[in-house]
Order: structure tokens, then sequence, then C-alpha cells
């Protein structure tokens, strides 16, 4: 029994302890010292480390060096594409034996239920799922979600064991123009963490966000972005998704110096890039590569995550914290060999031990019929706004087009990579359906289209042909959300997402193949984007600057306001 008494016991050597871990030597993430000897373990607690001990479960890890479990300390598991129960199956075997998610993708399509889901399974995973409230839901007044979340709907998940706090406060103007229900939120959460969202917020503005209890913060792109937010407080999340890609901006900040305050996340990655590259292992491997000291990327993938967001218990492999452990050949590859999260093994017979829940969120797609003429434009003037892609950032860029008027409309050009963009409301509140242009997806003919659509959700279909796109947003609707190529008036390739519109009820691997079959038929019409189904979903998010569009029209981040159109 793991008590208090015997924990004691066992560390002192009076007992035998539960299990044994021998002939491996302990990274110690404050020092960064190697330390050899036995760890002992009693129930998910370590409790000795640095000396011998003797118990009837010995595991051999000769060879084998010993970190602290990784701590995501922000993402969206719902951009895994999979559910938590496949989530925590692909990635807690490379490591990742704690994640601190935001369910906001969820809940903006099907609202508290879509928490709950999430905190349920959070009960059940071999990994500790922890969960910060999603704060903006929807993000901003201008677009379309499937549910609204206020402070007062907050208020009763706030005790539940696997809560945090309050998830990325993306509506910055919110907050630094003192929005009432923005207050609110902010007001309910004093006195526990409050996660940020603040990108290129810079000065007395930053200054402003930060003074509001907000304190950690993974929007950095630049390492003066980064230095700055150091600089004033905040602890900084190195985020490295399969679209948002800063690690290489930020890890010459990171030193043994800033890694106390600087953690790793992954934000938005989706099993194909965790299958080709890795998660949280493959950021560790990358940065010592390039320069950066072991210590410093393991401590911030570790302790310094642990630290930033109160979870006293874990974060280094000592005496009194928790048993997440990883046995790993060398620091440099990061290869995990042996994982323990909470003193379980992870291997297949934990995960087949688990008690699952039902899928939720069935049939959540409820979009208008759409037509080839529906994608047409209205506008009579050869003046264009146009969103511009920037690969490997979820910024873009307002670009200024000037595009003929052919019969009344304006026409996709694929010579000068402008291609049509569309949102579609999905959610059967009030069909709204916005036109744009967009440049950088190398688009030549067909159609792309996505129900994962960053906050809200809704349909993006991005493409040259009106046919196709209209073939493309008919089909999400078929398969109850996911992603589709189309080119001809054919489908050549998809993935359903059925819970939601936003999770696959198949397995990890079953979906890393179907993604590898959609980025196939993508490049087949002409995409040169690496992940062109996440980059789009990323274009209907308006808190995200510069330019981009919702089901309401094109968004101004910078004015925060909707363009005339």
């Amino acid at each position: 029994m793991d008590t208090l008494e015997t924990r004691i016991a066992q560390g002192r050597g009076d007992q035998p302890a539960d299990l044994i871990l021998r002939g491996g030597q302990v990274f110690d993430v404050v020092t960064g010292d190697l330390i050899p000897g036995d760890v002992a373990i009693c129930g998910d607690t370590i409790v000795g480390i640095g000396a011998d001990y003797d118990g009837p479960n010995v595991i051999d890890v000769s060879g084998l060096t010993l970190v602290p479990g990784f701590i995501d300390t922000h993402l969206h598991i719902e951009s895994s594409l999979i559910t938590p129960f496949e989530f925590d199956r692909c990635v807690a075997p490379r490591g990742v034996t704690t994640c601190i998610c935001d369910p906001h993708e969820i809940a903006n399509v099907l609202g508290v239920p879509g928490v709950e889901y999430f905190l349920d399974a959070a009960t059940r995973t071999v990994m500790d799922i922890r969960v910060n409230l999603s704060s903006c839901v929807p993000s901003t007044h201008m677009e379309t979600a499937g549910a609204e979340i206020l402070a007062a709907d907050l208020a009763p998940l706030m005790t539940h064991p696997k809560v945090i706090g309050l998830a990325e406060f993306m509506n910055y103007p919110g907050v630094i123009h003192r929005d009432s229900q923005a207050m609110d939120k902010l007001r309910l959460f004093q006195g526990r963490h409050i996660d940020g969202h603040a990108p290129m917020l810079s000065g007395r503005d930053l200054n402003a966000y930060i003074s509001a209890g907000i304190r950690t913060e993974h929007e950095a792109t630049t390492a003066a972005e980064a230095r700055e937010k150091l600089q004033k407080g905040m602890r900084v999340l190195i985020r490295e998704g399969s679209v948002s890609k800063d690690l290489d901006a930020l890890i010459p900040l990171l030193t043994e110096r800033t890694s106390p305050y600087m953690c790793l996340c992954t934000d938005d990655r989706n099993p194909l890039d965790i299958g080709e590259h890795g998660h949280l292992d493959y950021m560790i491997r990358h940065a010592i590569a390039h320069g950066v000291p072991p210590l410093a990327i393991y401590r911030a993938a570790s302790l310094s995550a642990a630290e930033a967001f109160g979870l006293k218990d874990r974060g280094q492999i000592a005496p009194g914290k928790r048993a997440d452990i990883v046995a790993v050949r060398s620091l440099e590859a990061c290869d995990a060999v042996h994982v323990w999260a909470g003193g379980v093994q992870v291997s297949d017979a934990a995960f087949d031990a688990r008690q699952t829940i039902p899928p939720i969120g069935r049939h959540s797609v409820n979009a208008p019929p759409v037509t080839a003429a529906d994608f047409r434009t209205t506008s009579n003037r050869t003046a264009t706004d146009v969103i511009g892609i920037i690969p490997g950032k979820i910024i873009t860029d307002h670009l200024h087009e000037d595009i003929a008027v052919q019969d009344g409309d304006k026409r996709p050009d694929p010579a000068r990579d402008l291609a049509r963009i569309t949102v579609i409301e999905r959610h059967g509140r009030n069909g709204n359906r916005a036109n744009g242009f967009v440049r950088g997806f190398g688009l030549q003919q067909g159609a792309i289209g996505s129900t994962v659509c960053h906050d809200h959700h809704n349909i993006a279909v991005v493409g040259i042909d009106y046919a196709d796109m209209a073939l493309a947003a008919t089909r999400l609707g078929e398969i109850e959300g996911g992603f589709v190529v189309v080119s001809q008036g054919k489908v050549l390739a998809e993935l359903a997402l059925p819970v939601a519109g936003l999770m696959s009820l198949l397995t990890f691997e079953e979906v890393r193949a179907k993604l590898v079959a959609l980025r196939a038929a993508a490049r087949s019409l002409g995409v040169t984007l690496d992940e062109p189904f996440l980059q789009l979903a990323f274009l209907a998010l308006p808190v995200i600057p510069m330019l981009k569009i919702t089901d309401r029209g094109l968004v101004d981040v910078t004015a925060f306001e909707i363009i005339a159109g």
C-alpha cells in the first residue's frame, strides 16, 4: 500500500521497493550531473536515487540514461485529429508523460459538453492529461462558433482535479481594452494559472496584458519578442507544431540561464509529423543538434514546465516526485527505450487496461447546400485584399492585388498563385458564407477542404474550380467533417473526422496513412505547402495577424475589424 509511511520506509530501505530501475544513470535537470545508482519507486512516486535498493521487481536499464518525463505545456489534442485515448497511445511512448491541453476546438463546436468529454477522458489515460479551461469560445465576435462559454459556465468546472486554470486568452484586445466578459473570466481565475496568447504584442500593450495576471505565452515567433516577454515576467513556451514552427527562431535564447523560464509545447501537431519527425522528443534532438546545452533543453521539457504550471510533484527524478521517467540511449538522440508515467510502464498492456468513453459530437456538420455559383465574388473593384501565407507561421501577410472583374466575378488566377478561399458556417446557426483570395498554396486546379478551421471550425475550402469547391464542401457534410481533396469532379482523398468534425475514430496509425494520401493528392493539384490542411485551418483564426477570413468576411486583425466588402 502506497502510504506516507510506506514511501518513507522504502526510501530508507527499511522495506523492499515496489519497483527498482537498475543499471542506468539519472540525468539531474537541476545540476546537470549524471548520478549512478538505483531508482526506487513506491506506487506512483520516486522514493530513492543514487543508492542500492532491494525489491521483488527489478528492471534492468543498463547503459541507459534516465530523464524526467516530458511535459507538453500547451496543445489542442483535437488538432492531432485523434481522440485523447489515441493521442495517449501515440505520444506517451515517446516520453510525453504530462500534457496540458486546452479543449477549445471541441468547445467551439459543442460548448461545455466538449470540455467535460476531455475532463472525463483525462481521468482514464496512461499519461497525465491536465486541462486549462477554454477562455475564448468563440475567440472573437467576428465569427460564428457552435457555442458560447461565459465565466458562469466555467465556474462549476474549476474544482475538477484535472483542471489547472484558464487556457490561452486569445482575445488580447478584450484584455487591454477591458471588455466586460473578458474581465469576468480573468477575475474568476485570479490567483490561479492563466495562460496567454498575445502574438506580436509589445510595449505598454504587453504590460497591460501581463498585468491581468497572465503568466505564460506561446505565440512568440522571434527571439526579440520572446526576450521582451521574459523580461516582463512571462514564461515563454517554445512552440513547434505542424504549421507554427518557432523552435529555430527561439533556440538562440534558450540557455542554461534562461531555461528555468522557458518550456516546450506543440500547440497543433498531427500524427503524420509525429510519425515522421517526433513530438517533444524531436524538439529536444533538434535543439541539441543546433547547440543548445542538454541541461537547458531537458530542463525546459520537464522541471521548468512543471514549475511554470504549478505541478510541484514532477519534473525531476528525485525522491518525492511523481515517477515520470524516460530511459533514453543517449541525451543527444532522445530515443526513448522505456517510459514510466506515474510508476506505470507505458506499454500495450497499460493502454489495453484503460477504460475508454464513447465519442461525442456526431453529426455536427450542418452547413447549407452550396453550388458553384456560391463561390463567385460580387465586388466591382479591381483592388483586392489577399491573405498571404508565410510558410511555417500562422501569422499572415496582408497583401493587395489588382484582380480584373469578369462577368461580375473576380476569378482565381493560378498563374499568380491566387486561389479562392471560402468559409461556410456549418453549425446550423445562420448559413453565413464569405469569399476571399489567398496566395501561397500553389494550387493549379481543383480544391481542398476542411472542417478543422480555428477556432470556430466552420467549413473552409480553397480552390481554383468553383464546382470542385462545391463538391468539397458537400462531401465534408456527408462524412461528418474532415479533410478532402477534389479535382475534376472527383474526390481524390479524404479523412473523415466525425467526432465534432475534428477527430477520427480510427487509430493514429490509420490516420497517419490517410494523411500521407491526402498530402500526395494535394501535391498533385500543385500544392507546395508541407501541411496544407492545418495551414488552411489557421487562415480563419481572427486573433492572429495580419489578414484572416471567417464566415463573416475578411478580418483585418491589426484593426480587429471586418473589412467592408
